[in-house]
């Protein structure tokens, strides 16, 4: 997108510490001013890439921040509310996200499940503790892990018993995964068969596993988007990180911020997600523990997301 367009809509969109007051002849905005997606600040923000068992601040500093700069959800993890977490603080978390109007958008509820490890697809086994914490929390998707063909019997069914309490599941497009590919994503979407079970859509995975993760992917996605996760990567020899990937063996990566080249073309995924009709929670899912000052990064990837939510004009 063009930096003309985007200073545009920076500017209409009122982002960030100057926001645009009202229209003084009460005329409604236009259309295109119109927000399509809604900003979720996933608490892993302050976690560490490498550790997703602790957090560098806690539920309510992340309330905080997240009313702050203009995130309308959360989207919750266990590094501070599981399914190991005790009823009375689940209820007390609950209670402080509404009175501070946020929502959440999505649970991971335990640790295996982010860590995609072996011990990831268990909780397909039982998914009725997962669907508990959902509830509780006033969310109706939950993020599953899968890396087996085994597991999408225990999909099938524990989309089955989520559906009975009108919750979804979704998988997120990961590397190491059964979703690490778009054609295995696909296949595996329409092998479970639920219309309740689909896709988080992350393209930083799909790019690191060298997938098309642009306009024809996410095509094929489309009757499947129950989230979209945004985080960024630059592919180099020299990266601090290494990424496990099935396709490709380790993939050496650098963390960047959304708003910084040489990663994913976020621009382009915006066009492409707003030519499928996409308009649900757009979240922001980076690690920032290890690249930069939590707070400084979450304002940052506002401030170069939001105006990218904007309605397209007709």
């Amino acid at each position: 997108m063009p930096q003309t367009r985007r200073t545009f809509l920076a500017a209409t969109a009122g982002i960030a510490a100057t926001r645009c007051s009202p229209p003084e002849s009460g005329e409604a905005e236009p259309a295109a001013l119109e927000a399509a997606m809604k900003l979720s600040l996933s608490v892993r923000v302050a976690e560490s890439f490498s550790d997703k068992r602790n957090s560098t601040m806690n539920i309510d500093e992340l309330i905080a921040m997240a009313k702050r700069y203009g995130y309308e959800a959360l989207c919750m993890r266990a590094s501070q509310l599981g399914t190991h977490t005790p009823a009375e603080q689940i209820a007390e978390a609950r209670a402080k996200i509404d009175a501070a109007g946020l929502k959440v958008s999505m649970v991971t509820g335990d640790f295996a499940v982010p860590s995609n490890n072996e011990e990831g697809p268990m909780l397909l086994r039982n998914i009725t503790p997962y669907l508990d914490l959902a509830e509780a929390l006033g969310s109706d998707l939950i993020r599953v892990c899968m890396k087996k063909d085994e597991d999408i019997g225990f999909a099938r069914e524990s989309a089955d018993e989520a559906a009975e309490r009108g919750i979804r599941l979704a998988h997120q497009s990961h590397c190491a995964s059964l979703f690490e590919t778009v054609d295995g994503s696909l296949r595996v979407l329409q092998e479970v068969g639920r219309p309740n079970f689909g896709i988080i859509y992350e393209p930083a995975n799909w790019f690191i596993a060298g997938e098309d993760y642009g306009i024809d992917a996410i095509r094929q996605m489309q009757p499947y988007l129950f989230n979209f996760y945004i985080q960024n990567h630059r592919l180099t020899p020299d990266g601090v990180t290494e990424i496990t990937t099935w396709k490709k063996g380790p993939v050496p990566v650098d963390h960047i911020g959304v708003w910084e080249s040489g990663g994913v073309d976020v621009d382009a995924v915006f066009e492409a997600m707003h030519e499928v009709g996409y308009e649900g929670h757009l979240t922001i899912h980076q690690a920032f523990g290890d690249v930069m000052p939590v707070e400084e990064a979450v304002r940052k990837s506002y401030e170069h997301l939001k105006p990218l939510t904007m309605r397209r004009a007709a």
